[in-house]
């Protein structure tokens, strides 16, 4: 069915100018599910689920120090040999101002950690080291959010993201997390501007054998709501709408992903449930800009955060938590580690520290 064109609609409405809604949208009906192609998998074949052995959560760990080693040997190597004075809290502020952190979080951080060690009498550098482990894990714990599947059925989950910060492949690999959790998924290929991406998408549709609705060059608006009601009608415990990458400064683009949460609330009144920000994990400070944008235009109910490896910016979360310029602290559902389809977990503030601090 994949290779069969989708059937045209004669009623389907002309493009709107610029700026303005569809006539769709205004006058007539979201074109029914008939209008896009839905690229079927094999009901029968299970998905792949690796075994999730205490190794296999060592490993993850192990992944995830190498990942922000970068800015763990540049936080922890300041532990080493040294006098609990002025002077290592001066170098500590340096090392989690180059980490991204920002001044914000970097003075509340240093705040909380100069009373715990006045209260505990801590006197030795590897006693700091851990009490800032436990300052940073309590700073991050603002964060830390489980993902609740079973609330609504089906969850509606918007993605959103940049270009370039690895939205489609997040949601391919969040696909196979939701799948070894025990829910069904469907994915919508609302990215219709560009066709690797509808493309990518339905091949992780194949690796995970999930189902995809899809129509190249389709209007992303009518991708969303067709997958809605599909998704209602086969039983799916989520639904996972992409959406195109665009910068926050593409205004016309940011209207049309307003549009997409408009038209995606007519299908479902209370959906969107979930929407999604991905952001590059070496992204910095620009993280904090994107945050804003998107919040601002869609109303953002948490952060995928993408591409740790080797990054030196692993403090840019703490910034995230202290609400660093003007940032509503979302929650950060997931972080990745790794191209492996198991390298996307659940973001644990105390294992991050522990990473951070090294």
């Amino acid at each position: 069915m994949r290779d069969a064109p989708p059937a045209v609609s004669p009623t389907a409405s002309p493009t709107a100018p610029p700026g303005q809604d569809t006539p769709r949208e205004v006058a007539e009906p979201i074109p029914p599910i008939a209008e896009v192609e839905i690229v079927e998998q094999p009901e029968q074949l299970e998905p792949i689920v690796p075994e999730r052995s205490e190794e296999k959560k060592a490993s993850w760990l192990a992944r995830l120090r190498g990942g922000l080693a970068k800015t763990g040997q540049s936080i922890g190597s300041l532990f080493i040999g040294v006098r609990v004075d002025e002077a290592l809290f001066e170098e500590l502020e340096t090392a989690l101002i180059m980490a991204d952190a920002g001044v914000e979080a970097t003075e509340q951080l240093l705040k909380a950690l100069r009373l715990r060690v006045k209260r505990d009498r801590i006197e030795d550098a590897e006693g700091v080291r851990q009490a800032l482990r436990e300052v940073l894990t309590e700073h991050l714990k603002v964060l830390e959010k489980p993902f609740d599947v079973g609330r609504v059925k089906p969850l509606v989950v918007m993605i959103t993201g940049v270009n370039g910060a690895g939205k489609t492949t997040s949601i391919g690999k969040l696909a196979f997390a939701l799948q070894h959790s025990g829910a069904r998924v469907l994915l919508a290929a609302g990215d219709t501007f560009r066709a690797a991406a509808r493309q990518q998408l339905i091949e992780w549709g194949d690796r995970n054998n999930v189902n995809v609705i899809a129509q190249e060059g389709a209007d992303p608006a009518a991708v969303a709501f067709d997958s809605v009601h599909a998704g209602r009608a086969r039983g799916m415990d989520v639904v996972m709408v992409d959406t195109a990458g665009r910068l926050p400064t593409q205004l016309h683009l940011m209207d049309e992903l307003k549009k997409i949460r408009r038209v995606i609330a007519k299908a479902d009144p209370t959906a969107p449930h979930e929407v999604l920000l991905v952001v590059d994990g070496n992204s910095g400070q620009n993280v904090l800009a994107q945050i804003r944008a998107f919040d601002a235009a869609v109303g953002l109910t948490g952060l995928i955060v993408t591409k740790l490896d080797g990054t030196a910016k692993g403090g840019t979360l703490a910034a995230v938590a202290a609400g660093s310029q003007g940032v509503r602290p979302v929650p950060v559902y997931w972080i990745g580690v790794g191209e492996k389809i198991e390298d996307l977990q659940p973001f644990v503030a105390s294992e991050f520290a522990a990473a951070v601090v090294g």
